[in-house]
């Protein structure tokens, strides 16, 4: 059974970093893709940002610039940098892997941006 383990998250001031992390476990085939997604309350989750297989990354118009996605040589661990962090950054991020048969979501992990 594939789990993903999410961590990274918390407080932190407006303009201040984190990192978020996420580590893929169990049988895995044929990762596709893996990215972040994060909901705000009251709100439909959305997308933050993607990378696939063949290393192409796809980002929300919101953390452009802001927030980097990357992942491990081995590609079942994927990251967000998050920089320049502003209160409307404020969700439950959530992680998701992607095979060609289903999708995987990690439990989630809070960021709470303020002062």
């Amino acid at each position: 059974q594939v789990q993903l383990v999410e961590s990274g998250g918390g407080l932190v001031q407006p303009g201040g970093s984190l990192r978020l992390s996420c580590a893929a476990s169990g049988l895995i085939f044929s990762i596709t893709a893996m990215g972040w997604y994060r909901q705000a309350p009251g709100l439909e989750r959305e997308l933050v940002a993607t990378v696939t297989s063949n290393g192409y990354t796809n980002y929300a118009d919101s953390v452009k610039g802001r927030f980097t996605i990357s992942r491990d040589n081995a590609k079942t661990t994927v990251y967000l940098q998050m920089n320049s962090l502003k209160p409307e950054d404020t969700a439950v991020y959530y992680c998701k892997l992607e095979t060609p048969s289903r999708e995987v979501w990690g439990q989630g992990t809070l960021v709470t941006v303020s002062s």
